[in-house]
């Protein structure tokens, strides 16, 4: 397998010896009210990742180095926390970050997905895809847990989130490519079969309401995700030669952002450029995720995954005022370089914003 696990291993160890939370407002007291995400409180938390021009993480931020408009409308940045993956609640979340002294758990929850297809250029590119990502499991450490799920004719579950790698690897090197998925034994929490109906899954034919149920099942789950789907695209070309998605697909993206589900999408296809690779962009831009080509530069690809999945930063913010509806955010830094991937919209409901 191949060493990704140097990345892993910096950003554990810089964790550990620096203060993981960063930029908390001056006078916020654990007695205060708590504040989450939702529409009844004056806070609204957004993950962002900041990687440099390798992909790798930039660490040492603080709230003044975030500068954030929702609908067009400043929103402050109260307290900027650094995490390397944390399941609990933004409740709990914000009261670590209020006493500036709580250790922030370890692990993260990553679904991966991966899109099949018999075309000989897409069969291709899955065999070494699945070859890659076999050795990227070095990457994740026990206190990861990861879900397999493929898609063809439908969406077919391989494994609950599960910290058993060596299970996973012979799924991906024996399973998904030529097998059918017995049926699957949901895990202790967190559980994406939990909230993922078997049964709904056979009946999904299209990916992007695949990556719907997904979202919605990922929802409930404390903290935030990442879904790193492996394949050819999707959309439908016009006669223009335009390529459209979906009309559900807005309904998907913002599922996955109310999920805090960023998408990390590695394109199998062998071209350096094709139609469907719309698809794939789009939903990772919209998530906070990256799209990036895997049939030259594969290790390149994997490397840049790897520093988006050891950290991000949790910021909260205060809620602008704005009316119900959907809220383009636009998030870049003040002082330091390096791009920045978030979520792009805020959504004021009338069952709650998100």
């Amino acid at each position: 397998m191949r060493p990704y696990r140097s990345v892993v291993r910096r950003i554990f160890a810089a964790a550990s010896v620096a203060p993981l939370l960063l930029g908390v407002a001056a006078g916020l007291q654990p007695s205060q009210p708590q504040f989450t995400d939702r529409a009844d409180v004056a806070r609204i938390l957004i993950d962002a990742r900041v990687v440099d021009d390798a992909g790798q993480p930039v660490l040492g931020l603080e709230a003044a180095d975030f500068d954030v408009e929702i609908g067009g409308e400043p929103a402050p940045v109260d307290s900027a926390a650094w995490v390397s993956g944390v399941r609990i609640s933004d409740d709990e979340l914000l009261t670590a970050a209020s006493t500036a002294a709580t250790p922030l758990p370890q692990g993260r929850l990553v679904v991966l997905l991966f899109q099949k297809d018999m075309e000989r250029g897409r069969i291709r590119g899955l065999i070494r895809m699945l070859a890659e990502v076999r050795g990227f499991l070095d990457t994740f450490t026990p206190d990861d847990r990861v879900a397999v799920l493929s898609f063809d004719t439908y969406l077919k579950i391989w494994r609950d989130f599960t910290n058993d790698f060596d299970d996973i690897d012979t799924v991906l090197e024996q399973d998904v490519l030529f097998r059918s998925p017995g049926p699957v034994q949901a895990t202790s929490a967190p559980s994406l079969l939990a909230h993922l109906d078997p049964a709904e899954a056979r009946q999904t034919y299209a990916i992007e309401k695949a990556l719907r149920l997904v979202g919605d099942a990922l929802e409930p789950l404390p903290g935030s995700k990442s879904i790193v789907l492996v394949g050819h695209g999707f959309g439908y070309m016009t006669r223009n030669f335009n390529v459209i998605l979906n009309n559900r697909f807005r309904e998907t993206s913002l599922a996955l952002q109310a999920a805090r589900a960023s998408v990390f999408s590695l394109d199998l296809t062998n071209a350096d450029g094709h139609a469907l690779e719309v698809g794939l962009q789009t939903v990772s831009d919209e998530t906070g995720g990256f799209f990036a080509r895997t049939h030259i530069f594969t290790e390149r690809a994997l490397n840049q995954l790897e520093g988006a999945l050891a950290g991000h930063y949790v910021l909260f913010l205060e809620k602008p005022d704005l009316g119900p509806g959907d809220h383009r955010i636009r998030l870049k830094l003040t002082r330091d370089k390096g791009e920045v991937l978030a979520r792009l919209t805020w959504s004021n409901t009338s069952d709650g914003a998100r």
